[in-house]
């Protein structure tokens, strides 16, 4: 079984990856305080609670954008299984061509997801990732990471809204009803939705432009891809594709 570990900003995502399957996934909040001992704990509880060994992991990986927290994370998978894990960045062989002013700088989590499109699905092709960032990624025909664009999240934006402005409260997310608010739930639950549904639709318009074939896939994945939905664009979403991508 492969280990796979993505380090969000938000969540740390874990997947057990067996035969191409992914046998078990898991969710823990990060943390950047802790220890690498708590986080040693952590999994070693996770792994029990769903049946698997230290001798079931022949190898381990690592996806991160929180740099403490992978530094902890590493030293604990070595701590519990004795093995030392790969970590997708620099020096890494991914088969992904990243054709960016600086390839070094592009995010682990936007390189493991790219793969795995580019194994999966036909090209040219548009990854959205929703998560803390709203990330859009273009793949050229032959696969090549051509480059992306990165927003706020929808909870970041609605976490800027409820403390920048008096007035408004954090509200949570929910599906809105109507485009036009009449009263101030509604008008910021507008806002957030379907402003982001509707920037997703035109990055994927303005995407589709600078690409120079036909677009043939638009992928939705992360935490809050349900937002996409409501997309006209036709997505494919796909949960797992940040794993798979790990796993490949």
């Amino acid at each position: 079984m492969i280990l796979t570990i993505d380090i969000g900003n938000s969540n740390i995502v874990l997947g057990g990856v067996k035969d191409d399957q992914i046998v078990f996934e898991a969710r823990l909040r990060t943390e950047a305080t802790k220890t690498s001992d708590q986080y040693c704990v952590d999994l070693k509880i996770l792994m029990e609670v769903y049946g698997v060994s230290n001798k079931d992991i022949e190898g381990t990986i690592i996806a991160s954008v929180v740099p403490q927290v992978l530094n902890s994370m590493r030293t604990a998978i070595q701590k519990l299984t004795g093995k030392v894990p790969l970590v997708v960045g620099p020096g890494l062989k991914t088969g992904l061509n990243i054709l960016t002013d600086n390839p070094a700088e592009v995010g682990a989590d936007l390189v493991a997801v790219s793969v795995a499109a580019k194994h999966k699905y036909a090209l040219p092709a548009i990854i959205l990732d929703l998560g803390t960032a709203t990330k859009a990624i273009a793949l050229d025909r032959n696969g090549a990471f051509l480059g992306c664009s990165i927003a706020p999240g929808i909870e970041i934006s609605l976490n800027a809204l409820s403390n920048g402005a008096s007035l408004l409260t954090n509200i949570g997310l929910r599906a809105p009803t109507h485009a036009i608010g009449t009263n101030t739930v509604d008008s910021m639950t507008s806002g957030l939705i379907y402003g982001s549904i509707d920037m997703l639709d035109g990055m994927c318009d303005r995407f589709a432009a600078e690409i120079k074939d036909p677009v043939e896939t638009i992928v939705v994945t992360g935490g809050l891809s349900s937002v996409a939905e409501g997309c006209r664009n036709k997505m494919v979403e796909d949960q797992d594709l940040i794993l798979e991508g790990l796993k490949l």
